[in-house]
C-alpha cells in the first residue's frame, strides 16, 4: 500500500488554480445545490429517531440503508442499543417509509454500514469494552446480512477485543470492493489497533496496515473508510484531523 499526502496535493491545487478563477465565479460555485427535505424519514409505530451512524445507497440506486442507534438519548452514547429491542438496520424507500429492518439485540453500538454489489448489508459494532456488559457476546465484530436480514458471516470475535487477524477493537466502518474484498476500519478508539484490515469475500484474512501515530500510514481513531471508483482507499483518520488515501 502506498500513501499519498492529500493535504499537500490539495494545497498545491489551490495555489495553481486560485489565480485563474475569477472571484465572482468562485462565489457562484459555492452555492449549495441541495435542500433539506424535512420529515422525509418515516419510522414505524411511533418510533423516535435515534442517532444515525451512517447511511448507504442500495445498489438499485433508489433505496437507502441506514444504521439508526435505536432510540436512546445522548446519555447512553456508546451503548444506545444495549437494552433495546428495536432494529438498528433500516431500509428506506424513496418516499421515506421503512420497507425492511433487522438486527434487534445483535448490536450494542452499531456504527458503520456498507452494501455490496449483491445487496448484502455489512454492519460494524464499535462498542468499547467498558460498554459491553459482563458475559455479553456483542461488540468488536462486523456482521454480513442478506438483504432480508439473514446472517451470512461474522468477522471478528464477538464481545472480545484483540489485535490478531480474527479480532477487532471497536471497528468503526466497513467497505466492500467490487471484487468482494472487505476492508475494515479498526477502530474507533484512538489508543486502539489503528489499522485497516482486509479480507476476501469468504472472510479469509489477507493483510492489514497501519499503527498508532501521526506519520503517513499511521492513524489515531479510524472513523470511516470508502472507495474511489479508481480503486483508491480513503480512510477518515479522525483524531489526526485528516483523510489518508491509499492505492
Amino acid at each position: 500500500m502506498s500513501v499519498r499526502n492529500p493535504a499537500v496535493s490539495v494545497a498545491a491545487l489551490l495555489v495553481l488554480v486560485s489565480p485563474l478563477v475569477p472571484q465572482e465565479t468562485a462565489a457562484q460555485n459555492s452555492t449549495n445545490p441541495y435542500a433539506i427535505v424535512e420529515g422525509w424519514a418515516k419510522l414505524p409505530n411511533g418510533r423516535v429517531m435515534g442517532a444515525v451512524g451512517k447511511a448507504k445507497v442500495d445498489p438499485d440506486g433508489r433505496h437507502i440503508w441506514a444504521v439508526v442507534r435505536c432510540d436512546a438519548g445522548p446519555e447512553h452514547f456508546g451503548s444506545e442499543c444495549v437494552d433495546s429491542d428495536l432494529d438498528p438496520v433500516l431500509k428506506f424507500a424513496p418516499d421515506g417509509n421503512v420497507v425492511e429492518s433487522f438486527g434487534s439485540r445483535m448490536f450494542i453500538w452499531p456504527h458503520g454500514i456498507d452494501v455490496d454489489s449483491d445487496g448484502n448489508v455489512w454492519v460494524t459494532d464499535a462498542a468499547s469494552d467498558n460498554n459491553i456488559p459482563a458475559g455479553d457476546d456483542r461488540g468488536h465484530q462486523v456482521i454480513k446480512f442478506s438483504p432480508t436480514g439473514e446472517v451470512l458471516m461474522t468477522l471478528g470475535t464477538p464481545g472480545e477485543e484483540g489485535d490478531g487477524p480474527n479480532h477487532f477493537t471497536s471497528p468503526s466502518d466497513v467497505a466492500v470492493a467490487s471484487n468482494g474484498d472487505v476492508f475494515i476500519a479498526d477502530g474507533h478508539n484512538a489508543a486502539g489497533n489503528n489499522r485497516v484490515m482486509k479480507y476476501n469475500s469468504r472472510g479469509e484474512f489477507l493483510m492489514s496496515w497501519g499503527e498508532t501515530g501521526y506519520a503517513p500510514g499511521q492513524f489515531r481513531a479510524l472513523h470511516a473508510i470508502a472507495f474511489h471508483p479508481d480503486g483508491r482507499v480513503f480512510v477518515g483518520d479522525r483524531s489526526n484531523s485528516r483523510i489518508q488515501i491509499f492505492d
